[in-house]
């Protein structure tokens, strides 16, 4: 919000007008005293020419401008500007469980995830921050929150899959532990995942109310192709499909003031993640102007030494 950070300062605004009523009174009695003389040359010296009392007032009104200007810089202005200073910090969390190997996405799930991945790290801002969390029974820091955006996409090319469950509450729990490793920043978690939440410590509901407690909106991504897609086979040889729960990623989206996306593919997984550059948004941050006040005054300045001593001036 728009404020002084040492508003005490904006009580020596008061002299503006304390000084422009004594110059008033002063040159109101000036006049009065001149016209009390008959002697015309006299009134007229007293007086002045009217080019020369014009210019007088100027000056007096420039360097009222001047005290204005410096008094309002010493109560350090601030306003709210896009944050260029920090950046904004984009923890993505990554399913890597069993149902990843599948093939349905080229040349497969986990494949085509760190790959939309990568892509994404790559668009940020030069001055967010990337750090990468991955879960299935449990949740692990794949990649630290660091600028080094090649470094990162790096560790995001090590990922490899797991034959675990799927524990998207901790997967979760982990990303916003990260996000609030830096404090006072803006930040921002793209959740992935392929299945239903199966295992963990932490249930979506206990992660979500951490992401809300933070105040870090969660873009969830669900990967499910149109058909059904085979992961194995039980005891019996009755088929195993991977199964996508939909409502519960819509509902950590909801929660948190995110959104929720579907991919049917590596090529609508790369538009999703494209797309989700536009939902990070840099926090505006208060940010001091008091440099362009004081500026301003060394400005009036000038022009108040201009008209006293430069061409035109004032005093012969």
């Amino acid at each position: 919000m728009p404020g002084f950070y040492e508003p005490t300062w904006l009580l020596a605004l008061i002299a503006i007008p304390v000084l422009a009523g004594i110059y008033w009174y002063v040159a109101k009695k000036k006049k009065q005293e001149a016209i009390a003389f008959s002697r015309v040359a006299f009134v007229k010296s007293a007086l002045g020419d009217a080019k020369k009392s014009k210019r007088t007032h100027v000056l007096f009104i420039v360097a009222l401008a001047v005290i204005g200007l410096l008094v309002i810089g010493l109560a350090d202005p601030h306003i709210p500007l896009e944050q260029t200073k920090e950046g904004t910090n984009v923890i993505l969390v990554m399913d890597i469980s069993g149902s990843m190997q599948a093939t349905d996405y080229q040349p497969s799930r986990i494949e085509a995830a760190k790959s939309a991945a990568g892509q994404l790290v790559g668009s940020l801002d030069p001055k967010d921050s990337a750090g990468v969390v991955t879960f299935q029974s449990g949740a692990t820091t794949a990649a630290y929150l660091s600028q080094d955006k090649d470094r990162v996409k790096e560790k995001i090319a090590a990922i490899e899959p797991s034959s675990g469950e799927t524990a998207i509450g901790d997967g979760l729990a982990l990303g916003v532990d990260m996000a609030q490793s830096v404090p006072n920043k803006k930040s921002v978690i793209i959740l992935l995942s392929d299945g239903v939440n199966n295992a963990g410590v932490i249930t979506p509901d206990e992660a979500v109310a951490l992401a809300k407690s933070a105040g870090i909106p969660v873009f969830t991504v669900g990967l499910g192709t149109t058909t059904p897609t085979v992961l194995g086979y039980d005891w019996m040889g009755n088929p195993q499909y991977a199964q996508l729960d939909e409502k519960t990623l819509q509902s950590i989206a909801d929660q948190t003031g995110g959104k929720y996306y579907k991919s049917v593919n590596d090529r609508t997984l790369k538009d999703v993640y494209a797309g989700l550059t536009t939902n990070i948004v840099h926090e505006k941050e208060d940010t001091s102007i008091k440099d362009y006040f004081i500026l301003g005054a060394l400005v009036l300045l000038c022009l108040e030494f201009w008209l006293r001593y430069g061409r035109g001036r004032i005093i012969q």
